[in-house]
């Protein structure tokens, strides 16, 4: 057990946490957890972006929270980059105990440090406890979030998924006119 307000571990997952990561999203009734294979190649395949992780929380040797920070590119705001926040997942028997909080302080540090305008994240409308958490962190409730669901009625892919090594890959050029 964490005892509230202990200073916990935050750092990079390894393939070695995905059990526990996976047993955390179930934790909240995840109905889309993925297989640990499955796992595995999403998390090599982050690593091949310059800026996009999944992170842990760490008490007594147990992780205990999960988030995953993406900081990405602009053209816009003077080209400074933003970070957005996604999968955040305290254990529940380890929630209000300022693990959230600090995992969340880490990401915003993080995002500053690497010139980052604004830290963003999206919470379900359902989620009114995660909201009044996020807002006595400092999260202003800014503009509309909006979704369009692309999985089928029985949770398959309603359309196949582009490889993003070929698009990357791609030489871009500019037609001259």
């Amino acid at each position: 057990m964490v005892a509230p307000n202990s200073a916990v571990e935050i750092r990079a997952a390894a393939v070695a946490d995905l059990p526990a990561i996976l047993a955390l999203y179930r934790e909240v009734g995840d109905r889309d957890v993925v297989s640990p294979a499955r796992a595995r190649a999403i998390l090599a395949r982050m690593w091949t972006y310059p800026d996009y992780d999944v992170y842990v929380a760490v008490s007594g040797g147990e992780i205990v929270g999960t988030f995953a920070l993406l900081i990405m590119d602009n053209l816009a705001h003077f080209a400074a980059p933003s970070g957005v926040v996604e999968d955040v997942v305290v254990r529940g028997d380890c929630q209000r105990r300022g693990i959230g909080r600090q995992m969340m302080q880490w990401a915003r540090e993080r995002c500053r440090a690497r010139g980052c305008y604004k830290l963003a994240l999206s919470s379900n409308l359902s989620r009114g406890a995660a909201h009044r958490f996020y807002t006595a962190l400092g999260f202003q409730r800014h503009g509309y979030s909006f979704l369009i669901e692309l999985r089928d009625s029985a949770g398959g892919r309603a359309r196949p998924r582009r490889d993003h090594r070929r698009r990357s890959a791609r030489r871009v050029t500019r037609r001259s006119t």
